[in-house]
C-alpha cells in the first residue's frame, strides 16, 4: 500500500477570482493575487490499495456525501491516469476551519489532495505542475500549492494557467489575516454555482476591465508592505465581488446582517486609529487585514462580539508540503 499525507493552507485573495472563461479546465475570467493562512489548513492522507474495491473517502471522520465524494474521486481518477495506476484509494482530510463556509476549503482540500495523492501514486511533480493540477479539482486550489503571497495567472490554456509565489511568508512577516467566522454553516449557493452566474450580471465587464490595474497596485503595496494600499484594494474588491453575486440573475446574497455590522465596526475602527482594513470571500465571514502589532486590540474587540463564532489569527502561510504523520 503506498501511502503519503500532505498539509495545504487555504488563501484569502485580495484580488479575487469570481468566474471562469473554460468551466472543464477552470480557466478563470482574470487573474487573482491571494496570501496563504497559515492556521486555516487541510491535512489529508492518501493510500493507494489493492485491497479496495472502490475510492473510500472521509472528511472530518465521516463518509464524504455523494457530491463532495464524486469531486474527489473525478481528481483521483486524473491522477491514476497520470500515474498508470488502476488502484482505489483511501482518503481522508481535516480542516482546521470551518469548510463551505467561504473560508476556501476546497483550495487547501484540493491542494492537499494533488499533493499527498500524487506522491503516493508514484509521482513527484513541480510546483508549477502541481498548481495546474490541483486547479482542475477546485480553481483557487492553484493558489495554495505555493506559500506566501501568489499570484495565479489567468493564462492561455492548461499548462500557462498556474499559480507562482511572488513574495515569501518571511517577505511581510507582520501582516495577518483574522477571519471572524460568523457562520459555521455551508453556505447555500456554493462558489462553483455562483461563479456559473457571473456572467448574467450587468457590472461583470466593467469588474474586468479594472482588474489589470488592481492587480499592479496590490502587488506594489505587497513588496513595499503597505497596509493601506493593500486594504484599499481588498476593500474594493470585496464589495465588487458581492456586487457581481448579488447582481446576477437569479441573485445571490452571502452577506448576512452580521456582515455588515461587521464592517461598520472595521470602518469605525479606523476612524479612531486603528488600522485594519477587510475583505469577505464567497461567504458571510469577514477577514480583517492588520499588522502583528494591532492583532489583540482587533481579537478584545471581536470577542465582545456574541456573533463571532470562531476567530483564526493566520500569518502568510507555508506551500503544501508532506507531512509524516498519517491520518490512518
Amino acid at each position: 500500500m503506498n501511502k503519503a499525507t500532505a498539509v495545504a493552507c487555504s488563501n484569502i485573495a485580495f484580488v479575487k477570482y469570481w468566474g471562469k472563461r473554460d468551466e472543464a479546465l477552470h480557466l478563470p475570467l482574470n487573474s487573482s493575487l491571494s496570501m496563504a493562512l497559515s492556521q486555516a489548513t487541510t491535512t489529508t492522507t492518501v493510500a493507494f490499495d489493492p485491497g479496495l474495491a472502490e475510492d473510500e473517502i472521509a472528511i472530518e471522520g465521516q463518509a464524504a456525501p455523494d457530491p463532495a465524494r464524486l469531486r474527489v474521486v473525478r481528481h483521483l481518477d486524473r491522477i491514476r491516469q497520470m500515474a498508470r495506476v488502476e488502484l482505489r484509494a483511501r482518503v481522508a482530510s481535516r480542516n482546521s476551519f470551518p469548510p463551505d463556509a467561504g473560508i476556501a476549503s476546497s483550495a487547501s482540500g484540493f491542494a492537499a489532495l494533488t499533493l499527498a495523492a500524487t506522491r503516493a501514486a508514484g509521482l513527484d511533480l513541480s510546483t508549477r505542475e502541481l498548481s495546474c493540477l490541483a486547479r482542475l479539482g477546485s480553481g483557487s486550489a492553484a493558489r495554495s500549492i505555493p506559500g506566501g503571497f501568489v499570484e495565479w495567472h489567468a493564462g492561455q490554456d492548461h499548462e500557462s494557467c498556474c499559480a507562482e509565489q511572488i513574495a515569501a511568508p518571511q517577505h511581510w512577516p507582520e501582516l495577518r489575516d483574522i477571519v471572524a467566522v460568523l457562520e459555521r454553516e455551508p453556505k447555500s449557493v456554493g462558489s462553483t454555482q455562483g461563479m456559473a452566474l457571473a456572467q448574467t450580471s450587468p457590472h461583470l465587464t466593467t469588474r474586468l476591465a479594472v482588474i489589470p490595474g488592481r492587480l499592479e497596485r496590490a502587488w506594489q503595496a505587497i513588496l513595499d508592505r503597505n497596509l493601506a494600499a493593500l486594504g484599499e484594494v481588498s476593500e474594493e474588491e470585496a464589495i465588487e465581488l458581492h456586487l457581481i453575486a448579488m447582481s446576477s440573475r437569479p441573485p445571490i446574497y452571502y452577506w448576512r446582517p452580521a456582515t455588515l455590522g461587521l464592517i461598520h465596526r472595521v470602518l469605525a475602527w479606523r476612524s479612531e486609529g486603528l488600522e485594519v482594513y477587510f475583505t469577505i470571500d464567497a461567504g458571510p465571514n469577514v477577514h480583517l487585514l492588520c499588522e502583528e502589532k494591532d492583532t489583540g486590540p482587533i481579537v478584545a474587540e471581536l470577542e465582545e462580539m456574541p456573533e463571532v463564532q470562531q476567530i483564526i489569527v493566520n500569518a502568510p502561510g507555508f506551500r503544501a508540503h508532506l507531512c509524516p504523520e498519517h491520518l490512518f
